[in-house]
């Protein structure tokens, strides 16, 4: 079928010998493909055989010229993309930086690759069902790999932190980043039929995709996110699996490890799909708020994937109201206690929640949220002091505490007088000032009652501890006497 282009290339090498295995050539042409025949099985002989080698990745391959889909036919092509295939589904070695023919191997294939890459985005023809297999068999052999460790598993330290410039990089990516890019023109090319990729597209693929989430490179955890997201939007067979199996990563990361690289790009992912979800919200997906999202705060590295994860429990409470008061009640469960950095975190997500937050939900949780802010109005650390007195400067924060400030202003009143005597930041005093300010605008009346009672709790306190030393005083008195007198002092 195709001679008239094979004669571009260089000649086939010659048959081997019985026994004897083809040798991997390397064609100093521009383009080639991988032609894996199996060598003949050798005679059998009555002197033992010597324990067999590993496989190597070249094992019985030969390299071969192949032009590109654009010089020849159109009847030709489907072949051609089959032989180009067999090509890229062989693993090269990055590792060996000095050797000439895996430096033109590694060239090679990525032509090949960058080849098909340009076939399916150009939409040049529909690929056939054998086609179709074996491309998802060759970007399978590709990305399904076992993934290096992590820093943190030799070292024991905590994951990476994104931004940190020192990232770990593939350094096959030249290969692996066609071999994304050529799944994901696949999946999102007219040109494929649902019906048939989803034969090849199946569970087992879907789940090894999201194994590859754990990837320490973001430029692979960023294809993976795409490629994912448009499974799902495309395949509606496999979205209530993609979402189960998605579950079953934060559950083993919340409740077993702590430890995964793409909770973030996972998180993205879902705060599509969230949007999306058609109204009233299933019960399903609001186990998943309860039992995955909420406690996916309790977690040591929240930070790094906190934005995301704000952004989904905020569309739940815009889709349900409702669940307003479940999110509040679940963040006040995980408060953190010694973690300053984590309350700025969380007061930051607090506000989000409450902007979309409606009056009777508010009510249900005021109480406990308002002892909660209480205690951060008085935090030593004077950010997180700070960004509690920040959410007065939010319309709808304000007009929810002013429709129920008969309550909410007796909890908190005592801290914000604490800050205004005692508080080392300077900055606090001036934003304490102002929301007392506010409250005596809002209601003059309530605000001297709050504060006739805080003088007569203040007063009673001192009674109270005047009265304690007092009575220590006569203690220390008394033994101070009896020990004078050589007496023994009886303590009931």
């Amino acid at each position: 079928m195709l001679n008239r282009f094979m004669k571009l290339g260089a000649r086939k090498a010659p048959k081997p010998e019985v026994g004897e295995s083809p040798a991997v050539t390397v064609n100093h042409a521009s383009r080639a493909t991988v032609n894996t025949q199996p060598a003949p099985a050798p005679a059998p002989s009555s002197a033992p055989s010597p324990a067999p080698a590993a496989p190597s990745p070249f094992a019985n391959t030969q390299i071969e010229a192949l032009p590109l889909f654009s010089e020849v036919s159109v009847a030709d092509r489907q072949f051609l993309f089959l032989r180009k295939l067999q090509l890229c589904a062989v693993a090269f070695d990055f590792s060996d930086t000095l050797s000439l023919r895996c430096a033109r191997d590694r060239e090679a294939k990525r032509r090949a690759f960058q080849d098909l890459v340009d076939f399916v985005q150009s939409g040049s023809g529909r690929l056939s069902e054998t086609v179709q297999e074996e491309l998802v068999r060759t970007v399978g052999a590709n990305i399904f790999r076992c993934l290096p460790p992590a820093a943190h598993e030799n070292t024991g330290s905590d994951a990476a932190d994104p931004d940190e410039e020192n990232v770990f990089l593939d350094p096959t990516w030249p290969h692996l980043q066609l071999a994304y890019e050529l799944l994901l023109r696949y999946i999102i090319s007219n040109d494929t039929d649902t019906k048939v990729a989803k034969r090849f597209i199946d569970h087992s693929f879907v789940l090894r995709l999201l194994d590859l989430f754990d990837s320490e490179d973001p430029r692979e955890r960023e294809y993976l996110k795409t490629i994912l997201h448009r499974i799902y939007g495309k395949f509606m067979i496999h979205r209530p699996f993609i979402r189960k199996a998605i579950n079953n990563v934060f559950y083993r990361f919340i409740f077993e490890t702590e430890r995964h690289n793409g909770i973030g790009e996972l998180l993205e992912i879902l705060g599509s799909i969230i949007n999306g979800f058609a109204l009233p919200m299933k019960e399903e997906h609001k186990l998943f708020l309860m039992r995955a999202l909420i406690p996916l705060h309790k977690t040591k590295p929240v930070g790094v994937y906190h934005n995301q994860l704000a952004y989904c429990i905020t569309q739940f409470v815009e889709k349900d109201y409702k669940l307003a008061d479940t999110v509040i009640r679940g963040l006040l469960k995980y408060w953190p206690v010694t973690n300053c950095q984590k309350e700025l975190l969380y007061l930051a997500e607090l506000e989000e929640v409450l902007e979309v937050t409606q009056t009777v939900e508010f009510q249900r949780c005021m109480v406990p949220l308002f002892k909660q802010i209480s205690r951060c109005l008085n935090s030593p650390h004077f950010q997180v002091a700070e960004r509690s007195l920040y959410l007065w400067n939010n319309d709808h924060v304000v007009d929810l505490i002013a429709q129920n400030r008969s309550i909410i202003l007796p909890i908190i009143f005592e801290a914000l007088e604490k800050n205004m005597q005692s508080h080392w930041n300077q900055a606090i005093h001036g934003l304490t000032a102002n929301v007392r300010k506010m409250f005596q605008d809002m209601d003059g009346d309530l605000f001297e009652k709050c504060q006739q009672q805080y003088i007569e709790k203040e007063a009673n306190a001192k009674t109270l501890e005047e009265q304690r030393e007092s009575t220590w005083r006569q203690l220390e008195a008394v033994a101070a006497a009896k020990a004078a007198g050589g007496g023994m002092i009886l303590v009931n």
